[in-house]
């Protein structure tokens, strides 16, 4: 089993390479770095540690599309996940979902209040009214991803799980330490601590491979 990188490993390895990164290799990682580190200090709050994750995970991802496009997350979440998994030679990521994190995965998975259609029905927008039926077929597709071993399908529907409890979070719509929603915070920041340093270390494995503009690069 993988040894999990941490800040202090990665920064040191990025010290190392970064004279060969471009340029929007090199600001991704940067930032993403420095909010790792944030995110170590926060072993504690698990609110706060998965913020700072998702932060880390916004700076290795996330591109300028427009403010237009709807969907846009998901469609850059597809493509980034694909991307990874593909340079994952030696199934890292593989091994987080199924050997070191599968009950936490299979159970946020399965878990209706981080599921979209559930709240959007809940809030009475019209069309979530088959929002079980949807969440059904959801666990149907991601079952028959676990026996083909597809990690990016996997890691799509886990990514929009913790977005869900991202806004619940960030969109204050959740407690600081509640009781209520602690047990999806604590396993989503696990999630995330594992697979956010691993993501960044394959990023700086593949410096070749084109990773996108990052959204505000540094002006003069």
């Amino acid at each position: 089993m993988s040894t999990l990188p941490d800040f202090a490993a990665l920064k040191t390895k990025q010290r190392a390479l970064r004279e060969g990164f471009h340029e929007n290799l090199s600001l991704r990682v940067h930032r993403a770095l420095s909010w790792l580190d944030r995110a170590e200090k926060c072993a504690n709050d698990d609110d706060a540690r998965f913020i700072f994750l998702w932060i880390a995970f916004n700076a290795v991802y996330s591109e300028e599309c427009g403010e237009t496009m709807p969907n846009a997350a998901r469609g850059l979440f597809e493509s980034y996940f694909g991307k990874v998994v593909r340079l994952d030679t030696e199934r890292r990521i593989y091994d987080a979902i199924w050997a070191r994190f599968p009950g936490p995965i299979r159970m946020l998975l399965e878990n209706k209040y981080v599921y979209q259609p559930f709240w959007s029905h809940h809030n009475q927008l019209p069309g979530f009214g088959d929002w079980e039926e949807r969440f059904a077929a959801a666990k149907r597709k991601l079952s028959q991803a676990l026996v083909r071993q597809d990690t990016s399908v996997v890691l799509s529907t886990l990514f929009d799980r913790l977005y869900v409890l991202r806004n619940q979070l960030v969109h204050g719509g959740a407690t600081w330490n509640s009781g209520i929603n602690r047990a999806q915070v604590r396993d989503g920041a696990a999630i995330l601590a594992f697979l956010i340093p691993l993501f960044v270390d394959l990023m700086m494995d593949n410096p070749g491979t084109t990773w996108g503009k990052a959204h505000y690069p540094v002006v003069d």
